[in-house]
């Protein structure tokens, strides 16, 4: 088991993985303004939906993606190909309006932006890619071209025995 999950709060990205750009901010909330101090789970929350968590699994035949993006609807959420292998997920969940009369005992579903990138390998098929949103959860295939082996040619031996 990994040390670094729980380090880094239960992350199942590896950072020594060459094509994970899920960097680990140091200064994370360390610059916050002072009216969300005031209200530190508030902005913990909304932290928690920006960085929305993704899993990616590699299987022979593709790259599985999925995100979880509790009541978000698929016209609220972009899938899109940059630089010809870098996978981008985004979108945005809009704060609920608030009346003047309404009293907010407690907020904790989180609202604003997110963004995700992940550069894939060189057999990514970026042409192919699907999308599909179930229930709150987001899955993106990424199809993996074929394996090329090498072709092997045998060469006659001359000479005498």
């Amino acid at each position: 088991m990994s040390l670094i999950p729980s380090i880094f709060g239960g992350r199942r990205s590896n950072v020594f993985d060459p094509f994970s750009q899920d960097l680990w901010d140091p200064f994370e909330g360390f610059f916050t303004p002072s009216s969300a101090l005031a209200n530190a789970s508030t902005a913990r929350d909304v932290a928690a939906f920006t960085n929305a968590r993704v899993d990616w699994k590699e299987t022979p035949e593709a790259h599985v993606f999925k995100a979880d993006l509790p009541g978000l609807k698929k016209e609220e959420v972009k899938v899109e190909v940059e630089d010809k292998n870098v996978l981008q997920i985004s979108g945005e969940r809009s704060k609920e309006n608030e009346e003047k009369n309404d009293k907010w005992h407690r907020v904790e579903r989180a609202s604003g932006k997110f963004m995700r990138r992940f550069r894939l390998p060189e057999n990514a098929k970026m042409e192919e890619v699907k999308a599909t949103m179930e229930n709150g959860v987001l899955t993106v295939v990424v199809p993996k071209a074929p394996e090329k082996k090498p072709q092997v040619k045998s060469i006659d031996i001359s000479g005498a025995n």
